[in-house]
């Protein structure tokens, strides 16, 4: 019921947002409904149209809350006149509620320039992916009032930058598709390796990241950066069931056992990659998705294409330049051609505030020191990057190789 439910947030909030037009109202009274329906449909039994039942709860929300404000007369006599004929109707088996893009178009509402990072983050795991402000909340390691507050303030946001529920087009649309894009690859990385906390992943965040991406991938599929960022999210969260231990331990994508990685997503991703290389223009998730079908098609890790991968972020750098992926490439130029290339490449972050000091960067660094024979700068390397992160499963296998070196 759950996985129903999280499913059909978008549909009813779509429908009520179109038709009544205040997002905060709108977004509290699916809430209402979706409470309503956890408490009832296990004892009355599940409602032969789920949609229309859970659209008609939260529209007599709605008509309650505007029933105890002071104007409520004017605004019923109002909205009754602009109101479609056709909206007063129930809906029926044979309706097609909502409308094919309206899951998009509040994606992209969700995603308004007006609104930060996080904020964006927040309301697109709340608006439309179901979940509860606790979850979010827990998922980013913030108390729940901390991220009630910033759902709120967001959707306040949202109200005072004049936002419509009405597809943008031209160069409007192009640019906040970008950002629906970035945004659910944020999450998606958010849940495949946590910023902080005790544990590596965080599969909730992961799966739903999949689940939106897949979702807009069918409502624009000639868009070749969605099924790209498709590709990416499925050959990446393919390797989870070998990247950590019984113990919940971190292990290398080198040492993990390649039998447990998940053939069905690989598959998918690589059929999606390499259809959109062919058919689209090439962008930073295409690329990035083709770099992790090399990694996940190799049988062993010593099959790697490596040269073929450095080629891949060479590219990637001219499309999409950061420090990331200059961090990446450096990794990809050591197994192609030594350790030593790799970390004269790696000097060139250091005076990158975006990463510099970061354990990332001091792990790589690490990394290729000894695979250079370094030892003892390795240690150091290593120690460094330990106390510097915040995830407990990295912080442990950081820890774990420093103390082999000790040896």
């Amino acid at each position: 019921m759950q996985d129903l439910l999280r499913g059909l947030v978008p549909q009813v909030l779509s429908v009520l947002v179109r038709r009544y037009g205040d997002f905060d109202a709108c977004e509290d009274a699916v809430q209402e409904a979706l409470l309503a329906a956890v408490v009832q449909w296990p004892e009355q039994g599940m409602p032969d149209f789920p949609l229309a039942w859970l659209i008609t709860v939260a529209s007599r929300r709605l008509t309650d809350l505007r029933r105890s404000e002071a104007a409520r007369q004017k605004r019923e006599v109002n909205s009754a006149a602009l109101t479609p004929r056709d909206e007063f109707v129930a809906a029926g088996p044979g309706d097609d509620l909502p409308h094919g893009d309206d899951t998009l178009i509040l994606l992209l509402l969700c995603c308004h320039p007006a609104l930060s990072r996080p904020a964006q983050m927040a309301l697109t795991l709340r608006a439309v992916g179901g979940l509860t402000t606790a979850q979010i909340a827990s998922a980013f390691m913030v108390p729940d009032a901390t991220m009630s507050q910033r759902i709120s303030r967001a959707k306040r946001q949202i109200k005072a930058a004049g936002a419509t529920f009405q597809m943008p087009t031209g160069a409007d649309l192009h640019e906040r598709l970008r950002v629906v894009r970035h945004v659910l690859y944020l999450i998606f990385n958010e849940g495949y390796t946590a910023t902080s906390g005790p544990d590596l992943r965080r599969p909730d965040l992961t799966r739903e990241a999949i689940r939106l991406t897949r979702e807009i991938h069918r409502l624009l599929p000639d868009d070749g950066e969605v099924a790209g960022l498709l590709a990416l999210m499925l050959l990446t969260d393919a390797r989870s069931p070998a990247r950590t231990g019984p113990d919940g331990a971190l292990i290398a994508l080198a040492d993990q056992d390649r039998s447990r990685w998940n053939q069905d997503q690989i598959a998918e991703g690589v059929h999606l990659v390499t259809g959109t290389l062919s058919n689209a223009p090439i962008g930073p998730y295409q690329l990035q998705a083709a770099i992790a079908a090399l990694h996940d098609e190799a049988e062993r890790a010593e099959d790697t294409d490596w040269p073929q991968i450095l080629v891949l972020y060479d590219l990637l750098e001219q499309v999409w330049p950061n420090p990331v992926v200059r961090l990446n490439k450096a990794v990809a130029l050591a197994m192609a051609h030594g350790p030593r290339r790799g970390l004269e490449l790696l000097a060139t972050l250091d005076s990158d505030e975006r990463l510099a000091g970061s354990h990332r960067l001091l792990a790589v660094r690490a990394h290729l020191l000894e695979l250079a024979g370094d030892r003892r700068a390795a240690l150091e390397a290593y120690e460094a990057a330990a106390r510097r992160a915040t995830n407990l499963p990295e912080r442990r296998y950081l820890e774990a190789r420093a103390t082999r070196l000790h040896e």
